[in-house]
């Protein structure tokens, strides 16, 4: 009998082949040269997206395609990879599973967009220099982009957010950097809107309206409680493997066990008692459903925040900040900037290791601010809130 003539892949890389199975997961087949037979092996998706990413998965983790150290497990360098590989494996090997993965995967998107427009689209790593990232800044800057029903120009910052995302791609490749990312510091402009007691109770106020709000509720929470960053904020969980909540201590480690810390440094903060039964009671994610930017919009058009990137999901955490640095004044304002995460340990915290006790005074300027939200909107933080009413028009997050 014949024997039926394989498809052709829906997805090739190296050796590595991805074949379609009627009424099954896709398939993955390769030849191994130790073997000297094909091998094969489920995909265990059917779905085209995550059936590539496994194809990328195994290339990366083959020594046959030497492309990962079996050790650290990051590429080895074989000299001048093509860009679009190394994104390919970047967002494979080192974007994937964390809670910043959609924002690598839009700032690289960029990258890739640009390429596309090129007459010779082989990019090679050391091609990539200063003047190439010069042209590549000119066309970011000059595409629009379609937010609501406006067409906008994107900021410096978010174009050379997508600069400093390529370079990180790069050296996590082991590919040579010839241009020099712009300071974000130098291109942002921190709005200047910050929000009174008054109104950050009215936001509560907003989520507590409505069942179908409580991420938003959890979310404005988290982000009094411990002046996080929304990302730390989303990222935030009890589940014990873990090793965020330290239930005894009162303290909430906004990095959690495994995770690398990185240049936007996650600090461990003390918890107000009066809200740690919150935490205790959690099971899992903090903010379990996680917080769309549509919901949080709705929020700043009922309550007529100021638009314009003045009133975003940062808004929080600058507010609280601002608020805490006049209630501590400079003289104590350090252990503000702990909180912040702008304050790392030092080599010598490792031999005196801090406590999070040693946070009294922001500590109580949190209880403080805490206090004087719930009594203007009563079950903000405390046991025992109910909805105000009941809002069927309200989509859910």
């Amino acid at each position: 009998m014949p024997r039926t003539r394989r498809t052709k892949p829906l997805y090739l890389r190296g050796t590595f082949a991805l074949h379609e199975r009627p009424g099954r997961h896709f398939q993955i087949i390769w030849y191994d040269p130790e073997r000297k037979r094909e091998r094969s092996v489920s995909a265990g998706t059917s779905d085209l997206e995550a059936g590539r990413i496994a194809v990328d998965r195994l290339y990366l983790a083959s020594n046959g395609g030497g492309a990962a150290c079996p050790t650290c497990g990051q590429p080895v360098d074989r000299g001048n990879q093509l860009i679009a590989a190394i994104i390919a494996d970047y967002l494979v090997g080192h974007g994937a599973g964390k809670s910043s993965a959609d924002a690598i995967k839009a700032r690289l998107a960029h990258v890739l967009q640009y390429i596309a427009t090129l007459n010779d689209q082989a990019v090679h790593a050391r091609s990539v220099n200063e003047a190439w990232i010069s042209r590549f800044r000119g066309w970011l800057k000059t595409e629009p982009f379609t937010a609501g029903n406006k067409q906008k120009l994107r900021s410096p910052a978010t174009v050379e957010n997508s600069v400093v995302q390529l370079a990180a791609a790069m050296n996590w490749a082991r590919e040579p950097v010839d241009f020099r990312p712009i300071p974000l510091k130098d291109l942002t402009n921190s709005p200047s809107y910050r929000a009174d007691v008054a109104t950050l109770a009215s936001m509560f106020r907003y989520a507590l309206a409505s069942p179908r709000r409580s991420s938003l509720l959890a979310f404005l929470r988290l982000g009094v409680i411990s002046w996080a960053r929304p990302d730390a904020i989303m990222d935030a969980s009890t589940e014990p493997r873990r090793g965020q909540w330290h239930s005894t201590a009162r303290a909430l480690s906004l990095n959690p066990v495994g995770r690398r810390q990185t240049r936007k440094y996650r600090a461990t903060v003390p918890i107000p008692e009066c809200v740690a039964w919150w935490l205790d009671e959690a099971k899992g994610p903090l903010v379990p459903l996680g917080l769309s930017k549509s919901t949080w919009r709705r929020m700043e058009r009922a309550l007529a925040l100021p638009g314009e990137g003045q009133s975003g999901m940062r808004l929080i955490r600058r507010s609280v900040a601002t608020l805490a640095r006049k209630r501590l004044g400079e003289e104590h304002w350090i252990q503000g900037r702990i909180m912040l995460g702008h304050v790392q340990p030092t080599t010598s915290d490792i031999y005196a290791v801090t406590d999070p006790a040693h946070l009294g005074r922001a500590l109580a300027v949190t209880t403080s601010l805490i206090t004087e939200i719930e009594s203007l909107t009563p079950g903000a933080f405390y046991r025992g809130f109910t909805a105000l009413k009941n809002d069927p028009a309200e989509p859910s997050v």
